[in-house]
Order: structure tokens, then C-alpha cells, then sequence
């Protein structure tokens, strides 16, 4: 009987999970229509960094506590898990269309990122304080350029011609918007809920896991690496369901870049964090992750992360959890 409540409690967090991120793609979407402000924008920046909500506070939470291993590997196995798992169901349920400014810049940018936040994990063994000072001036930068791309609107965006997922998606765009303080008011109870919702996952789930004696590295490297990417994965899923897919894919990227940038650099600037060389081979895959995406434009049906690539990408996933169980 003392297992059941944490199993009442995890239901309860996938409720949260699901509404919150209901609500938080609807509000969003919502105002990038009226404001016309390109949906990826609102993608990259509110529900990206709503949806990393849980990574943050794990994050931060860890570094305090000298932790540099949990810090560290909740981003790294939260952004394979953005890439590999949640963009490979999305994709999976409905193509992605990847537009010119996403192919372009966002995915070479997060790439970049990536790179520099392999570079800093390997310099001395730790993040020291000017490395994060470093990645918190690159999150900045990525937040201006998303600014300048609300400000441009979507002229730089030429679009292919319409297909009928292309139909689905516009249909879904003409929707009229509600007001404003309604807007907001989702957005904010969504990310609210999906916070809560996160908590009550991985916390009851790690009782459980604690319960039937199931190591402490298997719980860091699933149920809080899985868990706290739970928020993007239904949102991203969500999202694609409702032909959001400029949400869908900036979440994701956007996710990615605020964990590497803003939460590590924070959580070094609190506390630096001292680097475990074994997880170069999982920045590896990080990296390889951004670059298979970048590389799906030329791969036909060209610009889209179509089906196809998304089941590659469960493919790789689930091989890179059977080589950590069989590791």
C-alpha cells in the first residue's frame, strides 16, 4: 500500500503534463497570431524555456548541493532525449516542415552551441565561473536574434507550396485568437502545471524505482534525464498533433540551447562544475543528433523532418538506451 500513492501521484503529473501543455501551445500560439509574431519565435522562447522548466531546477538544485554529475548529466540526457526521442515521435505522428530561417540558422546554431559547450566541459575538467559567464552572454545572443526575428515577422521565410499537411497547419494558424489576458493566463497556467506535473513524475517515480532497488545511476540516467523532458515531449507532441509544427521543432532547439546555455552556465556561475570525462561519448551523440537533423533538408521528402527520419531517430534512441543498460 505504501507504493500506491506515488503511483496515484504519477498519474496525476501526466494529467498535469498533458493540460499544461494543452494550454501552453493554445495561449502561444494564440499570440503569436495576434501579434503576428512567427509561431517558431514563440516556440524558441516561451514554451522552450516553460517546457525546460524542470531541467532548470534540477540543475540549479544540484549545483548547490555539489552534485556536478546529476547537473551535467540531467542537460545531456535531456537534450538526447529532446533530439532523439521527442522529435523522433513528433515527427512519427505528423512530418515537420523545417523552415528556411531553422535549417539555416537555428539548427547550425545549436550545433555551434553544442561544440562550445563541449569545449568548455573539456577544458581543466570543469565549467569554471568566466566559461558560464561565456554561455549566459551566448543565451542572450540566441534571445536578441529571436527578438530581431519577431521584429522581421516571417519575410525571411519563403514557403514551398502548400501540401496538405501545409493546408492542416495554415487552417489551424486562421483560427481567431482569444484575448489577450486569456492568452497569457494559459501560458502561464500551462508551464505552472507542467512544473508540477514534472515534480510529481520523477519524484514518485524515483520512490518507486528506490522501492524495488533499482540502482541510482539507472535512475539519473532514465527517470530524471526521461522525466524532467517530459514537459517537452508532450508538449512537442501536442503540438504536431495540432499542426503547430513551428512549435513542435522550436521547442526543441530552443530547449536544447536555454539547458547548455542558461542552466549550465547559471549553475557554474553558482558553483562550478566539475566535468566527468565519461560523458564525452553522450556530447557526441548530442552533436551527432544536431547534425543528423541538420542534414534531413536534403533528404527526401527535402525540408521536413519526415516520418521516416523520425523513426530513425527512435532507432538511435532506444539503441543508446540498451548501450547504457548493456554499458
Amino acid at each position: 500500500m505504501e507504493i500506491l500513492l506515488p503511483v496515484i501521484l504519477i498519474i496525476v503529473g501526466f494529467v498535469l503534463l498533458i493540460k499544461g501543455a494543452d494550454f501552453l501551445v493554445d495561449g502561444s500560439s494564440d499570440i503569436a497570431k495576434r501579434f503576428h509574431i512567427p509561431e517558431i519565435v514563440i516556440g524558441l522562447t516561451i514554451v522552450s524555456i516553460g517546457t525546460s522548466l524542470p531541467e532548470l531546477l534540477v540543475s540549479l538544485n544540484s549545483a548547490t548541493k555539489g552534485y556536478s554529475d546529476m547537473s551535467l548529466g540531467n542537460v545531456i540526457g535531456s537534450n538526447i532525449c529532446n533530439f532523439l526521442l521527442i522529435l523522433g515521435i513528433s515527427a512519427s505522428i505528423r512530418r515537420l516542415k523545417l523552415k528556411k530561417e531553422t535549417r539555416y540558422i537555428e539548427v547550425p546554431l545549436c550545433i555551434a552551441y553544442t561544440l562550445i559547450f563541449g569545449v568548455f566541459c573539456n577544458s581543466g575538467g570543469k565549467i569554471t565561473r568566466p566559461e558560464a559567464v561565456i554561455l549566459i552572454l551566448l543565451f542572450a545572443g540566441f534571445i536578441g536574434y529571436t527578438v530581431a526575428m519577431g521584429i522581421k515577422g516571417e519575410k525571411y521565410d519563403e514557403e514551398a507550396p502548400i501540401d496538405e499537411d501545409d493546408a492542416t497547419e495554415k487552417a489551424a494558424k486562421e483560427k481567431v485568437p482569444g484575448a489577450v489576458w486569456k492568452n497569457i493566463f494559459q501560458i502561464l497556467i500551462g508551464i505552472v502545471a507542467l512544473k508540477f506535473g514534472g515534480d510529481f513524475i520523477v519524484d514518485n517515480a524515483t520512490i518507486i524505482a528506490e522501492y524495488f532497488n533499482i540502482s541510482e545511476k539507472i535512475i539519473s540516467l532514465t527517470i530524471i534525464a526521461i522525466g524532467t523532458s517530459l514537459p517537452e515531449l508532450v508538449t512537442s507532441v501536442i503540438a504536431a498533433l495540432k499542426g503547430n509544427s513551428d512549435i513542435s521543432v522550436g521547442n526543441i532547439i530552443g530547449s536544447n540551447i536555454f539547458n547548455m546555455t542558461l542552466i549550465i552556465g547559471v549553475s557554474s556561475l553558482i558553483h562550478p562544475i566539475t566535468f566527468n570525462f565519461e560523458y564525452n561519448l553522450d556530447i557526441a551523440i548530442m552533436l551527432a543528433a544536431g547534425i543528423m537533423l541538420f542534414l534531413f533538408q536534403y533528404i527526401p521528402p527535402k525540408n521536413m523532418m519526415s516520418k521516416r527520419n523520425g523513426a530513425m531517430y527512435l532507432v538511435a534512441y532506444v539503441a543508446y538506451m540498451i548501450s547504457m543498460f548493456v554499458g
